[in-house]
């Protein structure tokens, strides 16, 4: 009495694999677990922007030049700026860094995980924390400062794609200068110390207006400047152009070099990023 050995098909040859796309969110699901759990990082970057901005708002009282907003409502609309650039710059730059210099890119190299898929879940963890940083800051602009939301939609479009070409041209600039830190103790400062500077010269603290002309053409070419030019252009309105060089808070230049930095971001990955560390050739 023969057998009849059936061939395996296709479905019960291999096993099924989850794709990309659910690949890169368990991998952001834990990116974010994991950020979460560092108790002292989470204080400082949800902390840091809120102790600024109360700082500068008790310091600096009253309205500007003649307008109905005050110093709290302009840093308010700049840390927001701040705080997008540092969720995805500066925290993605530093704890890709680390990665690095710890071994755990080189291990998840070795294997089966798609290399996008370990980006997309830093790219996840960076959405959820820029989005409750910005939370945050409008909370308190709304409630202790006088902070109006906009009620016309056209604004609220305008934040959203200020938001979606800013963290991403950010994000893109983290991840290739990552590879920028010989170690991952010199990670925050090789990182860091051109942030802050970025941002005393990108209007977040000071307005343009108070510049000198130098600082002024060297802040035109990064990202942070035209981030914040945006979010002013949607949390201070009309009333708040006049505190801009030009008087006008030049939406259509603000997408325009927003829209470099995410493709010139990409070429920079593309051409810097390194999976291993020096040391390991």
């Amino acid at each position: 009495m023969s057998e009849t050995i059936t061939a395996p098909t296709a479905s019960t040859a291999r096993p099924h694999l989850p794709s990309i796309a659910a690949l890169g969110w368990s991998r952001g699901v834990a990116e974010t677990r994991m950020f979460f759990r560092e108790k002292d990082a989470v204080i400082f970057t949800f902390a840091f922007p809120i102790i600024l901005l109360v700082i500068f708002g008790s310091i600096f009282g009253g309205n500007l030049e003649g307008t109905p907003i005050t110093v709290s409502q302009l840093y308010t609309a700049g840390l927001i700026g701040a705080g997008v650039m540092s969720a995805s710059f500066q925290n993605l730059g530093i704890g890709i860094a680390v990665d690095r210099d710890d071994g755990t890119l080189k291990r998840l190299a070795g294997t089966p995980l798609p290399r996008s898929a370990y980006f997309i879940g830093k790219i996840l963890n960076v959405l959820v924390v820029a989005l409750l940083e910005v939370a945050i800051l409008l909370a308190i602009g709304v409630v202790a400062y006088g902070l109006a939301l906009p009620s016309e939609p056209l604004r609220w479009v305008t934040f959203a794609w200020v938001f979606l070409l800013g963290i991403t041209g950010s994000a893109l600039l983290g991840i290739a200068v990552s590879s920028l830190p010989r170690s991952a103790r010199s990670a925050t400062a090789v990182i860091s110390m051109p942030f802050v500077v970025l941002q005393f010269i990108s209007g977040v603290f000071i307005p343009m207006t108070q510049l000198p002309d130098w600082l002024i053409d060297i802040s035109a070419f990064f990202p942070l400047r035209w981030m914040c030019q945006g979010f002013r252009s949607v949390f201070l309105g009309d009333a708040g152009a006049a505190l801009e060089m030009t008087k006008s808070y030049e939406l259509d230049r603000v997408a325009l070099i927003l829209g470099a930095w995410v493709v010139g971001g990409l070429v920079l990955c593309l051409t810097t990023f390194r999976w291993k560390s020096r040391r390991d050739g």
